[in-house]
């Protein structure tokens, strides 16, 4: 059980401070953050955003690889009544520009990879009044380091609820364009409390190790649940195979969370055959299922146990557990599931009416549940759509079986995961449009044994005009980030239509899934 007990994340680490002073919170890069330091430095992030004269539940913006400056900045907004945004590094500028100007942020620390996207994009945010340098002094902004020095390390005097929202999470739309999904304070620490308290996912005495980016809602939130269980956390600021494997080595990790990709990678790096890993004890994983032979294999040579999860963004993260002991490596029906609902979350699966449908028939899934998020930003009718009735619409289909394990079967979007990435086929499409060969496209996702899912691109070319499948991959990598542009392109004389012209996907899809039982890896 845990330790501790706080009705506000802007508690956590003042509870803790006072329970663990000298224990080490985090480790990163050879930096120690005793959890007394780290309440200190969310005092003076805190003040120093007050400082800037930012309205209540203002937005401030984070751009940058892992660092353990994304907690102090979370638990400083959450402490100020402010909201992170917490911005993927991996999309092109114009994404960013619109995440930023969207969320009308007004501060934004910038990590030292991103200094020139800063540079050549800025004046397109008129929203933000102040960026900050995160490393290093070489840059126009004042460093971080220095801007948090000059703040008062005392206790903020604002008072802050459970309904406030303390994090901004971008989530691709099936339109093409991000929604911010709003997480409250009540969410994260039903999540945190859920991970802590009721799976047992970390304790005080654990080392956990945060590699999956911070910008996700699997690599926040399982960080913020090492923090509430008061553990250790080694930060690492992206996913590099062979340095996952030296920090649970050199650290001594017991925990950690990966995508079922990385999974792959680091039984694929040599060094794994050499690395010792005998202090793992549990590896959760989850945004989208393990394939039962990598399952097997990554049991044979991690020897620990494994739990998987199941989750979106608007549901603050996970909301299902396969526990270890559900995990067999002869493939037992039960392996297919993602496990159970936690305690404090419904599942349903209904129709396309919302009527709910029998065991072992396969419907939408939806949710109800404290860590069902506040709404997306400034999208009203996104949000009424998504929200009906306290029941959050997954847009995935699945079912649950008689002893309440949930299976998941496809999609009702057309949404592609790809290594743990959500692609939304919509947004790909519209940059293929503009290219001056293309008549008509769809895009897809098809099996890939590395990243579970890649993107494909069908195009029907114009008359008369000639353009490789290497041309249409390179110009949709000058528009949206590399991992959204298709991997592969066909070419085909027509697309499938119904009645209404909506292309058949489903149809589309088949030659590739044939002879697999899920339609998602």
């Amino acid at each position: 059980m845990s330790s501790i007990q706080v009705q506000l994340l802007a508690e956590l680490t003042r509870v803790h401070a006072m329970k663990r002073a000298d224990q080490i919170a985090l480790w990163f890069e050879g930096n120690q953050t005793t959890y007394a330091e780290l309440d200190r430095r969310a005092n003076q992030v805190a003040n120093g955003l007050l400082s800037e004269g930012l309205p209540p539940a203002s937005r401030v913006a984070v751009l940058s690889k892992n660092t353990d400056a994304v907690f102090e900045l979370l638990f400083g907004a959450a402490k100020a009544g402010q909201t992170l945004v917490v911005v993927n590094w991996r999309l092109a500028p114009q994404e960013v520009t619109y995440i930023l100007n969207d969320a009308q942020a007004r501060l934004l620390f910038v990590g030292a990879d991103f200094c020139d996207i800063v540079n050549k994009t800025s004046s397109a945010w008129p929203t933000v009044q102040k960026i900050i340098a995160l490393e290093g002094s070489s840059t126009p902004w004042e460093s971080y380091a220095a801007w948090r020095a000059r703040q008062s390390s005392d206790e903020p005097q604002v008072t802050v609820t459970g309904s406030d929202v303390v994090v901004q999470l971008y989530t691709s739309g099936t339109t093409g364009r991000p929604k911010g999904a709003q997480l409250t304070s009540d969410n994260l620490l039903a999540l945190v409390s859920a991970g802590v308290n009721e799976l047992q996912l970390v304790t005080a005495e654990d080392i956990n190790l945060v590699c999956m980016p911070l910008f996700h809602i699997g690599g926040l939130g399982y960080g913020l649940v090492g923090l509430y269980g008061g553990s250790t956390n080694v930060i690492l600021r992206e996913v590099i195979p062979v340095e996952i494997l030296r920090a649970v080595a050199r650290h001594r990790v017991n925990k950690m969370f990966l995508v079922p990709a990385v999974i792959l990678f680091l039984l694929q790096t040599p060094e794994i055959e050499q690395t010792d890993l005998s202090s793992l004890r549990l590896i959760s994983y989850g945004a989208s299922p393990m394939p039962l032979e990598l399952l097997r294999r990554a049991m044979n040579v991690f020897r620990c146990g494994f739990g998987q999860v199941y989750g979106l963004t608007e549901t603050t993260g996970a909301i299902t557990f396969l526990p270890p002991a559900d995990h067999d490596p002869s493939g037992t029906p039960r392996m297919r599931s993602c496990g159970k609902p936690f305690s404090t979350v419904e599942i349903r699966i209904v129709d396309a009416e919302g009527r709910d449908l029998p065991v072992g028939q396969v419907g939408q899934i939806i949710t109800r549940s404290p860590q069902t998020m506040k709404g997306y930003w400034n999208l009203p009718e996104e949000t009424a759509h998504a929200i009906r009735d306290g029941w959050f619409y997954t847009g995935d289909a699945g079912y649950l079986d008689e002893d309440g394990y949930l299976y998941i079967h496809d999609r009702v979007k057309d949404m592609i995961i790809s290594g743990g990435e959500n692609i939304y086929p919509a947004e790909v499409e519209n940059v293929l449009f503009n290219h001056p060969a293309v008549a008509d496209v769809a895009v897809i996702g098809v099996p890939d044994e590395q990243w579970g899912e890649a993107v494909k691109a069908i195009v029907v070319k114009k008359a008369g005009v000639e353009v490789t499948a290497d041309e249409l991959i390179a110009f949709a990598k000058q528009h949206i980030a590399s991992y959204k542009a298709p991997k592969s392109v066909d070419f085909v004389e027509a697309l499938p239509r119904n009645a209404s012209g909506k292309i058949l996907k489903r149809e589309l899809r088949a030659p590739y899934w044939a002879g697999r039982e899920r339609q998602v890896n």
